[in-house]
């Protein structure tokens, strides 16, 4: 079932490009922005997380906290980090533990790869309740990153 505005975000437990567990419960205090996407090195995951690299301080003044999440290996998340210059965190989801609980997963993707993350945003307010969901279908698309800033803005003050 998507993921609803209102309810509470599931938590998950992944691992960062350092090899550390980032828990969503354990960010509370905080806003979160999730953007999950299909895979590291294509041409629209690498605009849009070279996008919101390049409006870093936008979040940061928003008290949020962003990751980006796909089902690739910590290791090939750290390769692409490091040759973008993403400066906020990576996390793999390998076990797709995380876009199977958030219902944003295809069964079945481009050139036969199943279990791919949909490319989708969600803003997780200082409560953990889901503010903003949006699960693209189509993975060329990008999410509607002034109803994200909008929505930040509207919880942050």
């Amino acid at each position: 079932m998507p993921i609803q505005p209102g309810q509470q975000a599931p938590d998950f437990t992944l691992r960062d490009t350092e090899k550390n567990k980032v828990t969503l419960s354990e960010q509370r205090g905080k806003n979160v922005l999730l953007l999950f996407y299909p895979l590291a090195f294509t041409s629209t995951c690498t605009a849009e997380l070279c996008a919101t690299r390049d409006n870093i301080a936008f979040y940061n003044s928003m008290n949020a906290q962003v990751y980006g999440i796909s089902v690739d290996s910590l290791f090939a998340q750290g390769k692409f980090k490091a040759e973008q210059n993403i400066n906020f965190p990576l996390l793999s989801d390998f076990n797709k533990t995380a876009s199977t609980a958030y219902d944003t997963i295809y069964d079945h993707w481009f050139n036969d790869m199943d279990g791919v993350s949909k490319r989708s945003a969600f803003v997780i307010d200082k409560e953990g309740v889901v503010r903003y969901a949006e699960v693209l279908e189509n993975a060329s698309d990008i999410p509607d990153f002034n109803a994200i800033q909008k929505c930040l803005e509207s919880i942050n003050h």
